[in-house]
């Protein structure tokens, strides 16, 4: 972060620089809590300076979001290659990578912040659930439409993904490399109970499954459930 740095920049490089420095200030506090002064102080320039680049703290907290959420759904990125349990474990670590890293800005954005609520930052969030939505689909093979089960799975995981990191957060109970072999097992669960009830879900679970290690994520979940009923 930059701090006391004086120096003649030109408007789009300014405009990036604050958001820049207030999303690094509100990934460590509630954007509630961070002024316009600290952005400014942070940042090297004067109050009134901040305000001819953004009408207020509102639009910049917009403009962080943006870029946030950019690099969050990019976290869903994955090479389609090798089994499925080992890429949805790596994206599970880069997910959780920003949740620990942003925590107070992403517990803020999802609980309520100052641009809750607003239709841009209602559009942002739900474009960060569409883009793992169809990097999750694409992991799968399925093209859109999808069967309706199978959309009912991926949207009911990416809204437990968000649930789990919100509760981990507060206090960080469980280690982070669990949770995230707990949601990859908690996908394998939901595309299982799907497929019982489905045979169009059930061959693309055999599909899956056919495609995993005996080492590999969901082969460690059915080893547990094993364990249980002996």
């Amino acid at each position: 972060m930059t701090t006391g740095v004086r120096r003649r920049m030109g408007v789009e490089e300014r405009r990036q620089q604050l958001i820049g420095v207030a999303l690094e200030l509100f990934s460590r506090r509630s954007p509630d809590e961070v002024s316009i002064d600290e952005i400014a102080s942070a940042a090297g320039i004067s109050r009134p300076l901040v305000y001819h680049y953004f009408p207020g703290k509102h639009s910049l907290y917009e403009a962080a979001l943006r870029r946030a959420s950019d690099e969050l759904a990019a976290r869903f990125v994955e090479p389609r290659e090798g089994p499925l349990g080992a890429r949805l474990l790596r994206v599970m670590g880069r997910f959780f990578e920003f949740v620990d890293d942003h925590g107070p800005g992403f517990s803020a954005l999802m609980r309520g912040g100052p641009a809750v609520g607003s239709s841009t930052t209602n559009a942002l969030i739900d474009s960060v659930r569409q883009a793992a939505y169809v990097q999750i689909l694409a992991h799968l093979g399925v093209e859109e439409p999808p069967p309706a089960r199978l959309e009912l799975v991926i949207r009911s995981w990416i809204s437990l993904s968000e649930s789990t990191a919100l509760i981990w957060l507060d206090g960080r109970r469980i280690p982070r490399a669990e949770l995230e072999s707990q949601l990859v097992h908690d996908f394998a669960a939901l595309l299982a109970v799907s497929a019982a009830y489905d045979e169009e879900m059930a061959a693309l679970l055999r599909r899956v499954v056919a495609d995993e290690p005996g080492d590999g994520p969901f082969a460690d979940l059915v080893t547990r459930l094993v364990s249980l009923a002996s």
